[in-house]
């Protein structure tokens, strides 16, 4: 399971949580250690595990349509390094595009395709028949929540309530009501077709989080961490990947990195200590690489930079640079126009 299937995931079991969910009760039904799921280590869950957890959410929460209300209620942040890059693209068509190109680091259960016409644009979903074999529930599930994802967070790119020309998919007589509600469309009966509609005039809107710099750097984070290199378990590694792969937050403290791995500051504090390191180095590091690509791709500004990184004021970004480097990030930059 990769860092953008993990944080899935855990996006799944925070929004089973807000409806009340017992999360030791549904990872216990769907053998799944929710101790190390939570923790920083790499966690392998199966195609089994993965549809008995959809399944048991549906059966705790007395909710057969929960990847619907999943897909209405999450917001592209949840999708982690995936949101970020689709939320900084320039506009609405360039954003599908990358979700299209992305979708294979959520789920294997399909593949995505866009298509496009004189008046609209189309999201097809096709299934991996194996796959979908192996996860029937989970499929039927994820399906929903794409479909209902993409509709709901176009809202939230444009700031406007949009509504889609036509949804095609399965769906059964009871549900037709509620899926019309969340869709905002009455959808229409396949057997096997799973697709969604809007019209073209949304396609080339400017997206209002929009940052290409931004979206460079995440996409080539993207491409680095999917690789197949292999990582190391050391605390020091843990740190600095988790600080790369969520640049976009800005440098997060000790005590927030510490929650996410699910241990206390000081217990943190110690390990890296145990490694000659100190989390202010290693945050350090990892501000001054990211601001050394930043500036050396060009194309926006210092101050923008300082902002990226988590600094609110621009001088402290300036000092912190000039003791790196020995020099301005403005005179950094001139040396490479």
């Amino acid at each position: 399971m990769n860092d953008q299937q993990k944080q899935f995931i855990l996006a799944f079991m925070a929004y089973a949580a807000q409806r009340d969910l017992p999360l030791e009760k549904l990872c216990s039904l769907s053998g799944i250690d929710l101790e190390a799921l939570t923790s920083a280590g790499s966690l392998e869950i199966s195609r089994k595990q993965f549809n008995d957890l959809w399944l048991n959410a549906c059966h705790l929460s007395h909710d057969p349509l929960f990847g619907l209300h999943l897909g209405e209620s999450l917001q592209l942040a949840a999708l982690g390094i995936v949101g970020e890059i689709i939320k900084s693209s320039t506009t609405v068509g360039q954003g599908v595009e990358h979700a299209v190109a992305l979708t294979p680091l959520i789920t294997d259960l399909f593949r995505m395709t866009v298509e496009r016409d004189a008046h609209t644009f189309t999201l097809r979903l096709y299934p991996d028949e194996q796959h979908r074999a192996a996860s029937p529930f989970a499929f039927g599930q994820m399906v929903s929540f794409f479909l209902v994802f993409a509709v709901h967070e176009l809202d939230g790119l444009l700031l406007a309530r949009i509504r889609p020309e036509r949804v095609t998919m399965p769906f059964a007589d009871d549900a037709a009501s509620e899926l019309e509600r969340v869709l905002r469309r009455a959808p229409t009966r396949s057997d096997d077709e799973y697709a969604i509609t809007f019209d073209l005039k949304y396609w080339d809107m400017p997206i209002l989080t929009a940052n290409y710099a931004l979206q460079e750097s995440l996409l080539e984070k993207v491409n680095t961490t999917t690789s197949g290199k292999g990582k190391s378990d050391s605390w020091q590694d843990k740190v600095q990947q988790y600080l790369l792969t969520n640049a976009y937050l800005g440098i997060v403290s000790l005590e927030e990195m510490a929650a996410n791995f699910n241990v206390s500051p000081r217990s943190l504090q110690r390990k890296l200590k145990d490694e000659q390191v100190t989390y202010q180095e290693l945050a350090d590091d990892v501000r001054k690489s990211l601001a050394l690509h930043y500036l050396e791709t060009g194309g926006y500004y210092v101050k923008e930079i300082s902002y990226m990184l988590g600094y609110n004021e621009l001088s402290a970004f300036s000092r912190a640079f000039k003791r790196w480097t020995g020099t301005t990030p403005a005179g950094y930059q001139r040396s490479f126009e």
